[in-house]
């Protein structure tokens, strides 16, 4: 109605089965169960990946779907009820140094594995595909490597410079076991991330802290 040039739909690779080969290429969408702890949220962004294709198809909208890996940094949330896990361990990591905390616990058994995009690659990833990407089909945004929370907290603690004891709550949920994507088609395009794990999380352990200090 409007004449909108382009439109942008993220999704989340919630999307996907529960129960998913490895890496997850996009047309495993539908082929399994979901996990259901997050049922509502994949479906809601399964339904708006379906709106763009058939706005596509029926009206000519020029549209793209675009399905990032875990996101986290600049702006993330470190509010305990809402944030993500990695913005969540800094949080936890950096008190507990601060408070000089023996022990950290950590939700789940650490074995669950996640894909960890910083949120400037995202958004260069994103600009990247408007300008370059029109295919009716969706495409992974990710960097098509995944870690496990335990290494992940380990690394987090790490950097954070805590020797504590770390516990692992194990009556939590570990959620899907394993969720990496396949970013072939991205990659083929000839766009990749620039900021590694490691950087990123420096970068939001220091953003943490200055977040810390303004507070005071």
């Amino acid at each position: 109605m409007h004449k909108i040039k382009k439109l942008c739909f993220l999704g989340s690779s919630c999307i996907y089965p529960k129960e998913c080969s490895q890496p997850i290429k996009e047309d495993y969408l539908l082929s399994g169960k979901l996990e259901s702890t997050n049922e509502g949220y994949a479906l809601a962004k399964i339904s708006g990946i379906k709106m763009v294709e058939f706005y596509k198809k029926q009206y000519g909208l020029n549209g793209i779907s675009i399905m990032p890996c875990n996101l986290y940094g600049t702006n993330d949330s470190f509010n305990l009820l809402h944030s993500h896990v990695l913005s969540s361990l800094v949080k936890r990591f950096v008190d507990a140094v601060d408070q000089s905390l023996p022990n950290v616990t950590v939700w789940g058994s650490g074995i669950a594995r996640r894909e960890f995009m910083h949120v400037d690659d995202a958004a260069e990833a994103i600009l990247f595909l408007m300008e370059n990407y029109d295919k009716s089909e969706f495409i992974n945004v990710g960097v098509g490597k995944d870690i496990s929370i335990k290494e992940l907290a380990q690394l987090v603690a790490e950097k954070t410079g805590y020797q504590g004891n770390i516990n692992w709550d194990t009556s939590k949920p570990d959620g899907t076991l394993k969720k990496c994507l396949d970013i072939s088609k991205l990659t083929e395009l000839g766009y990749s991330a620039k900021i590694s794990l490691s950087q990123g999380i420096e970068k939001t352990i220091q953003e943490y802290k200055e977040q810390k200090v303004g507070q005071l």
